[in-house]
This record gives C-alpha cells, sequence and structure tokens, in this order.
C-alpha cells in the first residue's frame, strides 16, 4: 500500500517517524499546515516501527526524515534537523517545473 502510493503519486512527501522522537513531535505539525496549504501534493506519515521493511527499503536510518517523490522518484531528502519552510521551498520549486 504505501510502495503503490509512493510509485503513484506524482508529487509525494513522506513523513518518516516514530512517537518517542521528541525532534517528530515538534516537526509533525509543520508538515501537518503544509499538507493543509498544498492540495497537489499528497503526504504520507509512515511509523518506522509500524514499518521498518519500508523505512528498510528507502534508506530512513534516523527519524525525522522527509523524502520528497517525483512519480516514485527521490528528488530530495531531508535528515534529522531541517525546518518545514525547506520542505516548503523544494515542494515550490518542484510545482513550478
Amino acid at each position: 500500500m504505501i510502495e503503490e502510493r509512493i510509485q503513484s503519486a506524482e508529487l509525494l512527501v513522506a513523513y518518516f517517524s516514530h512517537d518517542d522522537c521528541q525532534v517528530c513531535k515538534v516537526l509533525k505539525p509543520r508538515v501537518q499546515q503544509l499538507s493543509e496549504s498544498l492540495a497537489n501534493v499528497e503526504f504520507l506519515y509512515v511509523d518506522v516501527r509500524a514499518y521498518p521493511a519500508v523505512s528498510g527499503q528507502y534508506l530512513v536510518f534516523a527519524v525525522p526524515t522527509v523524502i520528497i517523490f517525483t512519480h516514485g522518484r527521490e528528488q530530495r531528502r531531508f535528515s534529522r534537523h531541517f525546518s518545514a519552510d525547506e520542505i516548503s521551498t523544494t515542494l515550490q520549486r518542484l510545482t513550478q517545473q
């Protein structure tokens, strides 16, 4: 299901996280705000503990990690310390191409 969504979406943001991550807890509401403001972008939350195979497939070794995909191809990756503004800027660039 997760892999199918990643492969089929024109533009998708996958947010890899888990509930015990304090940095993730701070960033998650900001990512959710982005998802509400960008109707043409799909957002997907992946709990790395619930889906270890998916996390391993995309080489996610630290949380939070955000991977931006276009048609299943990784375009940009953010790990550990990054801001929602960095994600937003990348998405704006990708949607203007």
